[in-house]
């Protein structure tokens, strides 16, 4: 059987990182794209190089031409202007979106069949417009953010505890700012609530921390933002697609009603495989959690609308 394809549009931390997990984890064959000329191929290179040791013996391609990134089982964009410190995702709207009508455009001719994953900031903005440039139905077309959200959380909990992260069980909604919502209701440690464990005040700066976790992470590295673990969520949502395994994760899903939304992307958890989003899971909320969700999907909408003013819709 031929191997799976997979494009990584951006050559950055992000995309040089993707590519590695994917190799490693023998999904398929890579193709690493980018404008700037050399980036892409050096990377694919040292990859390359690195397969004897691993082993691994993914075909990895670097090029600035999306004519390669034709039959691609699933792409993922992580294209874009990276945050610095003082800038919110928010910020990067105005930059971001040209790059990104000029890639959907890329991907709309040369992989008109494949699944889409976008990474890029803001992202309920960036996967809003991705949907518009390339017309993709909804089951094609997701963006990364609560897996990613989630697994900070997560990890968080863990970390206060001194528990394995795989006692944890937690999932992150709404949009991918500092008004995305942790549900306090599902979080388990080791299948008990999370309550039992750690008080309600301890919790709420643990959830107010994995609100702010990507700043806090630019904040550190100064010269760029997270990658490492943005790459490891990407990937988990292209392995459940391209697996079939129909993982239950937390992502940028359009809605069509569920959670009484109805015409934009929000952060809500979609059963992810071979037919793409399969299914909006709808959980049951606390009122304070519908509320958050209410006020993080409202922030949304004035996203999509400061994109439109951009975009001159």
């Amino acid at each position: 059987m031929a191997r799976k394809k997979i494009a990584l549009i951006g050559a950055g931390n992000i995309g040089g990182t993707m590519a590695h997990i994917a190799a490693i984890r023998g999904l398929g064959d890579v193709v690493l794209f980018d404008v700037v000329e050399g980036l892409p191929q050096g990377k694919a290179l040292d990859l390359t190089e690195g397969g004897p040791i691993e082993p691994f013996d993914a075909t990895i391609t670097g090029t600035n031409d999306y004519k390669d990134i034709q039959g691609a089982d699933v792409t993922i964009v992580t294209a874009g202007l990276a945050r610095k410190p003082g800038m919110s995702r928010d910020d990067l709207l105005s930059v971001n979106s040209k790059i990104m009508t000029e890639v959907s455009a890329g991907i709309r001719e040369n992989a008109p069949d494949t699944f889409l994953i976008i990474v890029s900031n803001p992202l309920d903005a960036m996967v809003t417009l991705a949907r518009r440039e390339t017309g993709f139905p909804k089951e094609r077309l997701v963006g990364m953010a609560g897996v990613l959200d989630s697994a900070r959380y997560r990890s968080f909990v863990a970390m206060e505890l001194g528990v394995s992260v795989e006692s944890v069980q937690a999932m992150v909604l709404g949009g991918h700012g500092d008004d995305m919502v942790p549900i306090r209701s599902s979080c388990t440690v080791g299948g008990a609530p999370v309550l039992k464990f750690i008080s309600e005040e301890r919790l709420l700066e643990i959830e107010t921390r994995t609100r702010k976790a990507g700043g806090e992470v630019v904040a550190l590295l100064k010269t760029g933002s997270a990658y490492y673990s943005p790459a490891t969520a990407a990937i988990r949502m292209a392995e459940s697609f391209l697996k079939d395994k129909g993982e239950i994760l937390p992502c940028a899903a359009y809605l069509e009603g569920e959670y009484g939304y109805s015409g934009f992307y929000l952060g809500v958890p979609a059963r992810i495989g071979a037919g793409g989003v399969e299914e909006v899971i709808e959980f049951d909320l606390t009122d304070d959690e519908k509320k958050a969700l209410d006020e993080s999907a409202s922030h949304v909408q004035d996203l999509v609308a400061a994109l439109d003013k951009i975009l001159g819709n």
